[in-house]
C-alpha cells in the first residue's frame, strides 16, 4: 500500500537503518492500534487510553515506542488511528476542530497545514512551550508551530533534509563516475549542474533508462533551499514573484523540454513500477525518501543505489510533521507528557533507526545511533552525517495557510509539461489561475 504523508505528495516506506549502536527502543514490542477515534476516560482503576490520530507513518509503533510508554506508565494505553493519506485525513481535522468534536489526544500535524492550523484553531491546542523546552528542535521547526500569542501549538517530529539519490550501476553505464564523492563534486554548483549531469547521462543512457523520476519532485527541492517561498513575513502570497519558484519551475520546464525526467508523479502505480523496473537513474531525495525506494525497488537493486549530498550549497527541507495536543480531550497533561516523551532525543533516534525519518530534535544528532547512522540498501551512505549536517544549515522558511495547494497545484502542472507536452507559459497560467481560484 502507498503510504502518503503530505499535501505535497510525499510517501512513507521502512528504510533499514544500520547504526554502531543498537538501541533498547528498536527491540521493544510492536505498539497498538485502533480504529477507535474517541478517548476513554479513566476507568475504576484509573487506568488511562491516549488516543493518537496520525497520518501516514510516523513511525512510533515500528519503532515500539507505545509498548515502552505502557511498560513506563501501566495505568497509561496508547492507541493510534492512522489514515493513509493526509488529503484525507486534513479535511476530517479541520471538521473536528469546528465541532469540538471526535478527536484524539494528540493529533498530527503536516508541516504544509501548519501554517493555515497556527492561524486560525491556535485557540484550541495546548500551549505546549509551557511544558517542552523548545529550543531542542532545530530553531526554525518550532517557529512554525508558533502562534501570534508566542503559545507553541505543536512538537516537531520529523523534517526532511534533502539529499541525492542515485542508481551508481546506471551511471557507471553512461560513463560517469559513481562514487558519491564524485556525484556531489558535479552536482555542487546547484540544480543548474544537475541537469547538465543529467545531459551527460542521457548522451550514453542504458536504453529505457531515464535521469529523473519527476521534475516536479526536482521543483520541490529547488523551492526548499530558500527561506522566501509562497508567501511573505505579512502573509501575502508571492509565489507569481518568488525567485526560488521562478528558477524552480524554469529548471522544471528545461528537464521536461530535454526529456531528462520519466514525467512519473511520484507515488503513484507508475512510479512505483519505475523503481522496480530500474528505469530511474536519480531522485530529489528528503531523508524519508529512501524508504520508498528501497521498499519499492527491491532487493534486486540493493547495494546500486546511493546517496550524494544535495545539489547546491543551500540546505533544503521537504516535509516534516507535528504532534499537538486539542484542549477539548479528556486528559490534556498526559497527552502533553506523551508528545514531551514521543519528541524527546531518545525516542526520535528509535524512529529513524525503525523507518528513516530524520529527526528534528537536535540532542539526537548527538545520538550514536544517528551520527553513525548508514543505510545498506544505499551502499552503506552515511546518512547520519548527510542529514545532520543538510539539517543544520536549512534556512528558515516562511510558511503562508495555503502552502500545501499552491504546491500541489504546481506540481500538477509541471507533470503535465512532462507528461502531456504542456508548454511552460500555458502551464504556468494554468497553475496560476487555479491557485488564484483558491486563494483569492
Amino acid at each position: 500500500m502507498s503510504i502518503t504523508r503530505t499535501a505535497g505528495g510525499r510517501g512513507r516506506r521502512v528504510a533499514a537503518v544500520t547504526t554502531t549502536v543498537l538501541t533498547a527502543s528498536a527491540l521493544l514490542l510492536t505498539g497498538c492500534s485502533s480504529d477507535d477515534s474517541s478517548s476513554d476516560a479513566k476507568d475504576s482503576n484509573g487506568n488511562i487510553t491516549l488516543t493518537v490520530d496520525d497520518f501516514g507513518q510516523f513511525g512510533y509503533k515500528e519503532a515500539g515506542l507505545f509498548a515502552q510508554y505502557h511498560k513506563l506508565h501501566p495505568n497509561i494505553t496508547v492507541k493510534e488511528n492512522t489514515t493513509a493519506n493526509e488529503q484525507d485525513y486534513y479535511p476530517k481535522l479541520l471538521q473536528q476542530l469546528n465541532t469540538g468534536s471526535g478527536l484524539g489526544d494528540v493529533t498530527g500535524i503536516e508541516v504544509g497545514r501548519i501554517k493555515e492550523v497556527v492561524d486560525t484553531q491556535a485557540a484550541k491546542f495546548a500551549d505546549l512551550s509551557k511544558t517542552i523546552d523548545v529550543s531542542d528542535w532545530v530553531s526554525w521547526k518550532e517557529k512554525q508551530a508558533t502562534a501570534s500569542d508566542g503559545s507553541v501549538i505543536g512538537a516537531g517530529t520529523d523534517i526532511g533534509p534533502m539529499s541525492l539519490c542515485y542508481r551508481s550501476d546506471l551511471f557507471k553505464a553512461a560513463g560517469l563516475a559513481s562514487d558519491r564523492d564524485s556525484v556531489a563534486k558535479a552536482v555542487a554548483g546547484g540544480w543548474e549542474d544537475y541537469l547538465k549531469l543529467g545531459e551527460k547521462f542521457k548522451a550514453k543512457a542504458p536504453k529505457g533508462t531515464y535521469f529523473m523520476d519527476s521534475a516536479s519532485a526536482m521543483y520541490n527541492a529547488v523551492v526548499g533551499s530558500s527561506a522566501e517561498q509562497y508567501y511573505d513575513a505579512s502573509g501575502k502570497a508571492i509565489y507569481k514573484d518568488s525567485a526560488s519558484v521562478k528558477q524552480g519551475w524554469n529548471l522544471a520546464a528545461e528537464a521536461a523540454s530535454k526529456k531528462l525526467t520519466q514525467g512519473l508523479p511520484q507515488f503513484t502505480d507508475a512510479w512505483t513500477a519505475a523503481l522496480r523496473k530500474g528505469t530511474v537513474a536519480t531522485v530529489a531525495c528528503p531523508a524519508w525518501m529512501a524508504g520508498q525506494i528501497s521498499t519499492n525497488a527491491g532487493d534486486a537493486y540493493k547495494g546500486k543505489w546511493d546517496i550524494a549530498r544535495a545539489p547546491g550549497t543551500s540546505a533544503a527541507n521537504w516535509g516534516g510533521s507535528f504532534l499537538a495536543v486539542p484542549k477539548t480531550g479528556k486528559h490534556v497533561k498526559e497527552a502533553t507528557d506523551l508528545v514531551k516523551w514521543l519528541t524527546s532525543p531518545e525516542q526520535q533516534a528509535a524512529v529513524f533507526k525503525a523507518i528513516g525519518v530524520f529527526p528534528s530534535n537536535k540532542g539526537a544528532y548527538e545520538l550514536a545511533s544517528v551520527k553513525n547512522a548508514t543505510l545498506p540498501y544505499f551502499n552503506n551512505a552515511p546518512i547520519g552525517q548527510i542529514y545532520a549536517d543538510e539539517a543544520k544549515a536549512i534556512p528558515e522558511a516562511v510558511l503562508g495557510a495555503k502552502d500545501g495547494t499552491i504546491k500541489d497545484t504546481i506540481s500538477t502542472q509541471i507533470n503535465n509539461m512532462e507528461q502531456r507536452g504542456t508548454k511552460p507559459a500555458k502551464a504556468w497560467k494554468a497553475a496560476t489561475d487555479s491557485i488564484d481560484k483558491v486563494i483569492g
